[in-house]
C-alpha cells in the first residue's frame, strides 16, 4: 500500500464493556498456528470467543482468545487495512497459544461489523475497493484511538484470564502501526510493549503525527519497517530512533528486505508481486515475542 493509503488511518476505540459469549471454542495447538508456521509441543490449547465492547462511539465487535486455563498478560492486536478477518483470528490464536490473553478488535466497527473485506477478492488497484476502504478509514480519528484504547484495556482488565497487575502489549499492522503508538501513549502506565509491523503514517507533518507522542510512551517499542516504505520515506526511521533516544527509551527500529504487508499471509498480490514473505514474517514474529517477554510482566 502506498503512502496516501496508509496515512488515512490513525485512530481507535473507547468506553465500558459488555461481553457476549459466542461459545468458547477450544482450539487445538496445531490449528492455533498462523499459516505456514510449524506447530510446537509447548503451545497451549486456546479458547476463542466473539465479544462486544461498548465504546464512546458505539459497540465494537471483537475476538477474545486466550489459553483455556490459567491467567496471562493481555495483548491488543490492531489489524491492517483489511480489518478483522480469519487471518487475524489465526494470528490471535497463535499468540494466545504462546501464553497471552488476546483481543483482536474490528477497527471499522463505526461503519460495519467484521469481516468487511475478503482479502482473496480485494485489489488495491480497484477504485471501488479503495473507495470503500477510504470510507471506513475516514470514520477513524486520533481521538477515537484514545477512547478505544481505554475501552479495550478496561475489557481486558475485567477478564478472569488476565494476569492481575501485568502490563498489556499491543501490536499493529499497516494502519495498525500508528494505532499501537497511540495506544501506548494513551495509557503509558498500562502498556508495556508496542510493536509496529510495516506501519504506515508513523511520521507525518500533521500536528497529531504519532511520532510526536513518543515522549508519553513508556513501552518497549519495536518497529519492523518494510523496505519499500523506507525507500519512500527514508528519514522516518531516523526520526523515530531520535525521538525514542531523546525520551531515554530506545526503540528497536529495523528495515526488512520485504514489501509492505509482508507479515500477513493473506495479503493480496500487488503489481504482480506477493507481499507475504514467510521467512521474514517469522523473523518479525520472533522479535515480537522477545519484545513482549521483555516488556510484559
Amino acid at each position: 500500500m502506498d503512502d496516501d493509503r496508509t496515512q488515512i488511518h490513525e485512530d481507535g476505540l473507547n468506553a465500558d464493556v459488555s461481553r457476549r459469549g459466542f461459545g468458547g471454542l477450544a482450539v487445538g495447538a496445531g490449528i492455533a498456528v498462523t499459516a505456514g508456521a510449524p506447530a510446537k509441543a509447548a503451545e497451549l490449547p486456546v479458547t476463542e470467543t466473539d465479544v462486544t465492547i461498548k465504546t464512546a462511539d458505539g459497540t465494537c465487535d471483537a475476538a477474545f482468545i486466550h489459553p483455556t486455563t490459567g491467567t496471562y498478560p493481555g495483548v491488543i492486536i490492531w489489524p491492517d487495512a483489511l480489518g478483522l478477518r480469519p487471518e487475524f483470528r489465526k494470528m490471535g490464536r497463535r499468540l494466545a497459544a504462546a501464553g497471552y490473553a488476546v483481543l483482536v478488535p474490528n477497527p471499522f466497527y463505526r461503519t460495519a461489523k467484521a469481516p468487511v473485506f475478503d482479502s482473496s477478492k480485494f485489489s488495491f488497484s480497484n477504485a471501488e475497493d479503495m473507495g470503500k476502504l477510504q470510507k471506513f478509514m475516514g470514520a477513524m480519528t486520533a481521538k477515537g484511538a484514545e477512547t478505544d484504547t481505554v475501552a479495550f484495556v478496561a475489557f481486558l482488565d475485567a477478564q478472569p484470564q488476565m494476569k492481575k497487575g501485568s502490563k498489556i502489549g499491543t501490536q499493529g499492522y499497516c494502519m495498525g502501526g500508528p494505532l499501537t503508538m497511540r495506544t501506548a501513549a494513551t495509557l503509558p502506565d498500562r502498556i508495556g510493549a508496542a510493536c509496529s509491523f510495516h506501519g504506515g503514517g508513523l511520521v507525518t507533518t500533521a500536528p497529531d503525527s504519532p511520532h510526536l507522542l513518543v515522549s508519553k510512551i513508556k513501552a518497549k517499542s519495536l518497529f519492523a519497517v518494510a523496505q519499500n516504505d523506507d525507500q519512500k520515506q527514508p528519514d522516518a526511521k531516523d526520526v523515530l530512533k531520535k525521538a525514542f533516544a531523546d525520551a531515554k527509551n530506545p526503540a528497536e527500529v529495523e528495515v526488512y528486505e520485504a514489501l509492505h504487508g509482508w507479515c500477513v499471509p493473506d495479503m493480496p498480490v500487488q503489481d504482480g508481486k506477493p507481499l507475504y514473505h514467510k521467512d521474514l514474517a517469522e523473523k518479525a514474529w520472533t522479535r515480537l515475542l522477545a519484545t513482549y517477554k521483555a516488556g510484559l510482566a
